[in-house]
């Protein structure tokens, strides 16, 4: 990974994003709207449809800095959906997930779950993970590496519907560029998490496959701002900016099921205060 150029890239596409959302975005305002806050009041947005962002890998660690993302928990995340296919909180280390767990632990048939279903192809039955690999194996520059768990037939048995839905992988000469498809976003709170996230996999799918990390394209259908999250973005977009983090991974690790967490090592990750007690809209 090359050094990050002077000020994240990340920082400023998160800036433009968010000062665009609040100065041209459609605001539900006299809407009915699902989400309340804990005091019962509506919990309206303002939002953007179809934000594009490309963040090139080759170049930096799409990591914030002005304030800190939670790396390793994202990366766990991560693991916990893509690599272990599970849908239950007892394989997951934290507790971000336990609002929509059942007394088992289940989330239901979402995420993981979807991941891990195998599929009958012409070359054998695989899972969507499995297919992924196989295809950046034996045939890399095909046009249909793809993954979906946005599945209709089980939707009524998901606690929550996914927000980031597919990827789309691409192998450009020896560079894999991946598309993350998300239907709504909480832009304070989760889009450096989903980026982060993404970009890993991507680099873990180029590692094991003998290729380099290229771009990661994120389209967001739904980019949005809550009303009582505005000032809180408002003050993190004009604070100071840092360069962005080297990622070093464990260049030893050829399999994709055989990444741990403590395979991942951000060196010179500087940020900004992390935002305390953030309003959350259920």
């Amino acid at each position: 990974m090359k050094k990050g150029a002077f000020m994240s890239k990340a920082d400023i596409l998160f800036k433009s994003m968010c000062r665009d959302i609040i100065d041209n975005g459609f605001s539900s305002e006299g809407e009915i709207v699902r989400a309340k806050w804990e005091d019962g009041t509506p919990a309206h947005t303002i939002k953007k449809f179809a934000v594009i962002n490309r963040y090139d890998l080759s170049q930096e660690f799409p990591a914030l800095t002005l304030r800190p993302t939670n790396v390793k928990a994202a990366i766990d995340e991560l693991l916990w959906i893509w690599q272990k296919k599970s849908c239950n909180v007892k394989d997951l280390n934290s507790c971000i997930w336990d609002a929509w767990a059942d007394e088992t632990g289940s989330i239901g048939q979402a995420y993981g779950y979807q991941l891990g279903v195998k599929h009958k192809y012409a070359e054998g039955e695989f899972d969507q993970v499995d297919r992924v690999l196989f295809d950046l194996k034996n045939n890399p520059y095909s046009r249909r590496i793809m993954t979906n768990i946005f599945v209709h037939e089980d939707l009524h048995a998901m606690n929550l519907y996914p927000c980031a839905y597919s990827m789309t992988f691409n192998v450009t000469g020896n560079k894999l560029n991946g598309i993350l498809n998300q239907r709504s976003q909480d832009t304070l709170v989760a889009n450096n998490w989903n980026v982060v996230q993404y970009a890993i996999l991507i680099h873990m799918f180029a590692q094991v496959s003998r290729l380099e990390a290229g771009e990661l394209v994120h389209v967001i259908a739904d980019a949005h701002i809550y009303d009582r999250h505005i000032p809180l973005v408002e003050e993190l977009i004009i604070r100071p900016q840092y360069e962005a983090p080297i990622l070093k991974i464990n260049p030893e690790i050829k399999d994709f099921y055989a990444f741990k967490v403590e395979d991942f090592i951000f060196e010179n990750y500087q940020s900004g205060p992390q935002i305390k007690k953030i309003p959350v809209a259920v």
